[in-house]
């Protein structure tokens, strides 16, 4: 049975970097869109945390000193 015309090695050789190159772009891209997801992620959880500040009728301020002193505590206590 006859085979096909085989590559040779310049040719498999080309055809690896040519599929890297363009795994290479599509990891790129995968990158851009987990950056935007996480992005989206970040600017939902502001959004919730936002909407709190408005309900609790307290300015940014002073959930900020709560928060601050809050934290002051749990460190204490985990020393």
């Amino acid at each position: 049975m006859a085979r096909g015309q085989r590559k040779t090695l310049e040719e498999k050789i080309t055809a690896k970097e040519e599929l890297i190159d363009a795994l290479m772009t599509r990891v790129e891209s995968e990158k851009r869109e987990l950056e935007e997801l996480y992005q989206e992620k970040r600017i939902k959880e502001l959004e919730t945390v936002s909407e709190l500040i408005e309900d609790s009728g307290l300015q940014p301020e002073e959930v900020a000193a709560v928060l601050q002193q809050y934290l002051e505590e749990r460190a204490e206590a985990a020393s």
